[in-house]
C-alpha cells in the first residue's frame, strides 16, 4: 500500500536543511572594496587605518567602513566611481611596501564561511570581475635571452678548453669575445658556430671575436614573449583557482586579463604580475666587506647583499635558475621552519648534480630576485620602469652531493607559498606592469541580464500557477518539489564553486523543464491507474513505482550529454553543462523521492480516501 520509510524522510530533512544551508550565502550582496595588503611583514593596525582614513578624506571619498579583515584591510564603499577614487588616492599615499587593489568584499556571516559556505561563483556575463590590463616588458625579454646566450658563450668555451680573458654583452645586441693570448681564434670559432647555430661568429683581429644575433631572431624573442606570458598567466590563474577567466592579447605589447568573482584581487596582482624566482650561484673566495670598500671585485663576481644588510661575493655564472624548475611545493625543513621543496628539469638537475659533485664542502648561495614595477612623474607623464631586487636568503656549504631535489629555505611563510606556486607555474618570459585595474560589469549587460534572469523567473513561476490549477494537488506537490530542485542546485553550485554562467541558465531552465516532466509523467500515470478502477492509495503507489524507470531512462540521455558538453566543451559550454548536469540530478531525485514523500504524508493516514486531487 501507500508505505514511505522513515529512514527516508530523515535524508530528505537533512538535503533541505544543508540546502537552504549553503545557499543561503546567495542572498549577502558584496561591496565595492579597495583591499590592501602588507608586502613582506608591512603591519596592518590602527595607524595604517587612521592613515587609510586621512588619505581618503583628503580624496574627498566617505569609506562605509575601514577595519582590517583577516590578513587584509578593507576599505569598504558604496559604488565604483568611489572605490575607483579611493584606490587612486591609496596608490599615491601607501608607497609600494602595501599593495592596493580593486575587490568585492564579501557579506556572509562568518559562521557561514567557517562551515566552507559561500556565495555562487558568477562569471562575468553575469556578475563582471576584476579586469587587468598588462603592458610587457619586451626589452626585458630580449636583454634576458642575450644575457643568456652570452653565458652559453661562456659555458661553451669553458667546457671546450679556450682561455678567454672577457666575454660581454654589447648594446647592440652583439656579444664581444676577448680571448687569452695563446688562444686559437679559428678554433673558437669553430666552437662557437657548432654550439649557437642561430648565430653568426665574426674573427675581428687579434683575439677578438664578435657574435651577432640575427635579425629575425630578435624578431621572434621579441614576439614570442607575450605568447610565453600569457601561458604563464593562464597557469598562474589556474593556481589562484579563478573559474572560467579571460586572457587574451591585445596589440603589440599588451595583454587583458579577466576574472570573474574575484574576492582576492590583491593576490592576484601578486600572482599575475610577479616576476620572483631564485638563482643558486657558487660564493666566490675573498673579503666581501673589503671589495665594497675599495670597489675591487673580482671579474668573475659581483657583489650581493643578505636581508641584514651584509655583503657577499657570488659567482655571475648562475647554476640554476627558477626556469628550470619544473615542480615546486611550500613546505618546512627538519626544523619546522618555511622552506619550498624543488624538482628541477634534467637540464637543472644535471648542472646542479655536477657543481655539488665538485664543490663538497665549500658554500653555495639562493638568491631571491624580484622585479618591482615603478611610475614616476617626468614633465607631466607617466614613466613606467622597473627595480631589480636582489637578496641572497640563504648561504650554506654543500654537505653532499645532490641533483634534481632538494629543499630552499630563509623564506617567511607567505614569501615560501607564494613562491612555490610562481615556481609551478613557470616564469614570465617579460616583466609585466599593471597599465589599468577596474572592476567591470556584466559583459552582456546588466540590463541583458537582469532580462534573463527575470524570464527564467517567469518562466518558473507560469509553470508552478500551471500545475496547480491543472493537476489541483497533485500539481502543488509538485511545484513544492521544483522549488526544492531550484535550491539544490543553487547550494551543490555554491558548495563545489561550479560557475553560473547566462548559458548556465538555460542549463537550469532545461533541467526544471526535465523536472516537470518527471512530474507529469507521475501524475499522468496516477490519472491511468484511476480511470482503471485502482483505488487511490495503490494508485499513488503505482504511478510512482511504474513511472520511476521510466523517468531514470529518460534523464540517463541528458546526462550523457551534459558530461560529452563538460569533456569536449569549453567556456559557455561547460556552463551550461554543468549546471544541466547537477539540475538533471537534482530533479530525480525531488520528483521521485520528495513528492513521493509529501503525497505520502497528505494521503496515507485518509482510512476512507475514495478520490484524489489530480
Amino acid at each position: 500500500m501507500l508505505e514511505f520509510p522513515r529512514w527516508k524522510y530523515l535524508v530528505i530533512l537533512a538535503v533541505l536543511a544543508l540546502s537552504v544551508l549553503y545557499a543561503l550565502p546567495n542572498v549577502y550582496q558584496s561591496d565595492y572594496a579597495v583591499q590592501i595588503t602588507g608586502n613582506r611583514g608591512a603591519a596592518l593596525d590602527q595607524a595604517l587605518s587612521e592613515r587609510v582614513a586621512g588619505a581618503l578624506s583628503s580624496a574627498g571619498v566617505t569609506p562605509k567602513s575601514v577595519a582590517v579583515e583577516g590578513d587584509n584591510l578593507l576599505v569598504r564603499l558604496d559604488d565604483a566611481e568611489a572605490q575607483t577614487l579611493a584606490a587612486d588616492a591609496l596608490r599615491g599615499s601607501l608607497g609600494e611596501n602595501y599593495t592596493v587593489a580593486l575587490n568585492l568584499a564579501s557579506n556572509v556571516p562568518d559562521w557561514l564561511e567557517r562551515i566552507g559556505a559561500k556565495p555562487m561563483v558568477l562569471g562575468l556575463d553575469l556578475q563582471g570581475g576584476v579586469h587587468f590590463v598588462l603592458q610587457v616588458d619586451q626589452k626585458a625579454a630580449l636583454d634576458k635571452r642575450l644575457d643568456a646566450y652570452t653565458e652559453d658563450v661562456r659555458v661553451t668555451l669553458r667546457d671546450r678548453r679556450i682561455r678567454y680573458t672577457a666575454v660581454d654583452r654589447r648594446p647592440d645586441n652583439t656579444i664581444a669575445v676577448a680571448l687569452a693570448s695563446g688562444a686559437d681564434p679559428a678554433q673558437a670559432r669553430t666552437v662557437l658556430a657548432q654550439a649557437l647555430p642561430a648565430m653568426s661568429v665574426e674573427v675581428q683581429g687579434g683575439n677578438r671575436l664578435l657574435v651577432r644575433i640575427p635579425e629575425t631572431e630578435l624578431q621572434q624573442i621579441a614576439g614570442s614573449a607575450i605568447e610565453q606570458n600569457i601561458t604563464t598567466l593562464r597557469n598562474r590563474v589556474n593556481e589562484l583557482g579563478v573559474a572560467e577567466p579571460i586572457i587574451q592579447r591585445q596589440g603589440e605589447e599588451r595583454i587583458v586579463v579577466q576574472l570573474p568573482g574575484v574576492q582576492d584581487t590583491a593576490e592576484a596582482k601578486r600572482m599575475i604580475g610577479a616576476t620572483a624566482t631564485l638563482e643558486y650561484r657558487a660564493v666566490v673566495e675573498g673579503s666581501a666587506i673589503d671589495a665594497v670598500r675599495t670597489g675591487r671585485v673580482p671579474p668573475e663576481a659581483k657583489v650581493y647583499y643578505r636581508r641584514d644588510g651584509s655583503p657577499v661575493l657570488l659567482s655571475k655564472r648562475v647554476i640554476v635558475t627558477g626556469d628550470q624548475m619544473v615542480a615546486a611545493q611550500s613546505t618546512v625543513d627538519q626544523n619546522g621552519l618555511p622552506a619550498v621543496s624543488v624538482t628541477l628539469n634534467n637540464v637543472g638537475g644535471d648542472r646542479m648534480f655536477e657543481f655539488t659533485s665538485a664543490n663538497v664542502g665549500k658554500p653555495m648561495a639562493v638568491v631571491y630576485t624580484e622585479r618591482i614595477p615603478q611610475v614616476k612623474m617626468v614633465n607631466g607623464q607617466e614613466v613606467r620602469s622597473f627595480r631589480v631586487k636582489e637578496e641572497v636568503i640563504s648561504v650554506a656549504n654543500i654537505n653532499g652531493v645532490f641533483g634534481k631535489n632538494f629543499q630552499t629555505t630563509g623564506l617567511e611563510k607567505a614569501e615560501a607559498d607564494d613562491l612555490a606556486k610562481l615556481l609551478r607555474a613557470g616564469s614570465l618570459a617579460a616583466p609585466m606592469d599593471f597599465v589599468e585595474e577596474k572592476i567591470v560589469g556584466p559583459s552582456l549587460g546588466k540590463e541583458n541580464v537582469e532580462r534573463g534572469v527575470t524570464a527564467v523567473l517567469y518562466a518558473f513561476l507560469f509553470t508552478l500557477v500551471f500545475f496547480a490549477v491543472y493537476y489541483r494537488m497533485f500539481g502543488v506537490l509538485t511545484g513544492i518539489a521544483l522549488l526544492f530542485n531550484l535550491l539544490i542546485v543553487v547550494a551543490v553550485m555554491s558548495l563545489f564553486g561550479a560557475t553560473m554562467t547566462l548559458p548556465g541558465f538555460a542549463g537550469l531552465a532545461l533541467s526544471i523543464g526535465l523536472s516537470v516532466d518527471a512530474n507529469v509523467l507521475i501524475n499522468e500515470r496516477i490519472r491511468e491507474e484511476l480511470r482503471a478502477g485502482v483505488p487511490p492509495k495503490a494508485a499513488i503507489a503505482n504511478g510512482y513505482e511504474k513511472a520511476s524507470g521510466t523517468i531514470f531512462d529518460a534523464n540517463l540521455t541528458g546526462i550523457l550529454a551534459g558530461i560529452a558538453l563538460y569533456a569536449f566543451g569549453t567556456g559557455p559550454l561547460k556552463g551550461f553543462a554543468v549546471t544541466m548536469v547537477i539540475g538533471i540530478f537534482a530533479s530525480m531525485f525531488t520528483a521521485i523521492t520528495v513528492s513521493r514523500s509529501l503525497a505520502v504524508l497528505l494521503y496515507a493516514r485518509r482510512k476512507k480516501l475514495k478520490s484524489l486531487a489530480v
